[in-house]
């Protein structure tokens, strides 16, 4: 049994990805931990954060697949106020690495991997603090992450995945590989609230 989660932008939901409670996925892998002791968590790019952060919470998870992935939490998308989590934790944000107020992408399709990239070099402790601990995973991890995502480096994500576990011990993941496929990017909203 497979079960498919709207987790933003419902009634009584927030509109976008910003502080959103990791419990709301609570309920679903309840019902699911009801059918079955093998419980997978599947998500892209920001699902693939919050299926990371559900496996590294929740041990009854056996099977975490990224796709597209981050190796840290981000700021939200769709927010206003300043810049915020996109999760929350028993009512707690989680640690961010906020995007940097100075980028000033100008591509065209639109992409944001340079976003991405010059807010890990602008944010050196919130990087630190944000990054997801993928070593305590219990279950299997399985990534997938394309060289040339125009959305965020995928890529460079997955390997830091792939050496945080190596570095603790949890040297348990398939080889890395990349294709040079594009992804695409959404153009109803962008990380910085651009409206296209």
């Amino acid at each position: 049994m497979a079960l498919s989660i709207r987790w933003f932008g419902d009634v009584g939901q927030p509109p976008g990805i910003c502080e959103v409670p990791l419990e709301t996925f609570t309920p679903a892998l309840d019902h699911l931990a009801g059918l079955s002791d093998h419980l997978v968590v599947l998500g892209t790019s920001k699902g693939a954060e919050a299926a990371l952060l559900l496996a590294v919470r929740d041990p009854r998870i056996r099977t975490v697949v990224a796709l597209s992935p981050t190796s840290v939490v981000w700021e939200s998308v769709g927010s206003t106020g300043g810049p915020r989590s996109s999760w929350t934790s028993a009512g707690t944000p989680l640690p961010f690495v906020p995007y940097d107020p100075t980028w000033t992408g100008q591509e065209e399709p639109p992409a944001f991997r340079s976003l991405y990239e010059q807010s890990l070099t602008a944010f050196p402790g919130a990087v630190a603090a944000a990054t997801i601990p993928v070593e305590q995973i219990r279950g299997q991890v399985l990534l997938s992450a394309g060289g040339d995502d125009r959305v965020w480096p995928s890529h460079r994500f997955a390997a830091d995945i792939v050496a945080r576990r190596a570095a603790h011990g949890r040297d348990d993941l398939p080889r890395l590989r990349c294709r040079r496929r594009p992804r695409a990017v959404s153009r109803t909203i962008d990380p910085v609230g651009r409206r296209w």
